[in-house]
């Protein structure tokens, strides 16, 4: 893999999709935190660029997806912007040098600047990770394949509700055209 063209991007890894006390919990997000830090040593290790996607909303709710807008008033807020909810795991925070971005919808393309960035840092493979797999991984994955990027998904640094939920959103990606591949091949491609 010609590292100077590989970015990964981390999704969502935020206490609200990873507390069992919030109402977004990912049951499987927790348990693949080792491996998305063994990612993202191996990324920094390779030089590799690294964008870290965050979903924030507006207080007022004003931002939130319409299927999501009874549930955000029912609890009276998830992933708002300057609350503990919506901060990244502090193991997974970035790191000096690396990059963010905010989105409000599952894709982290969709009115963000996340394009441009690719393109800016010459961005021809990108590796997702992170929560939730059926929905921001894979909204993801679509629209980076239809923009013409490489798109990889680390099988084990993605994370779903259920087993079953994980393989299969894993299965119809593969047919689509993504590359499905562990941290473990992952860091094997990078030749370090």
């Amino acid at each position: 893999m010609n590292i100077t063209d590989v970015a990964i991007l981390v999704i969502d890894m935020q206490q609200d999709f990873l507390s069992p006390a919030s109402p977004l919990f990912v049951a499987g997000g927790p348990a693949m935190v080792p491996n998305l830090q063994r990612a993202l040593k191996a990324a920094r290790s390779a030089n590799a660029s690294i964008i870290h996607a965050t979903r924030r909303h507006r207080a007022t709710g004003i931002d939130v997806d319409q299927s999501r807008r009874t549930l955000f008033a029912e609890v009276g807020g998830f992933l708002v912007a300057g609350t503990p909810g919506a901060e990244e795991l502090p193991q997974l925070a970035p790191a000096s040098g690396d990059f963010t971005i905010v989105k409000t919808r599952w894709s982290a393309f969709f009115a963000t600047d996340l394009d441009a960035l690719l393109r800016r840092l010459g961005t021809h493979r990108l590796i997702l990770t992170g929560v939730q797999t059926p929905n921001c991984i894979r909204a993801t994955a679509n629209d980076a394949l239809s923009l013409d990027y490489a798109t990889t998904v680390l099988s084990d640094a993605t994370a779903s509700q259920t087993d079953e939920i994980q393989l299969s959103n894993l299965r119809d990606m593969a047919a689509m055209g993504v590359e499905i591949m562990t941290v473990s091949q992952f860091e094997l491609s990078l030749d370090l």
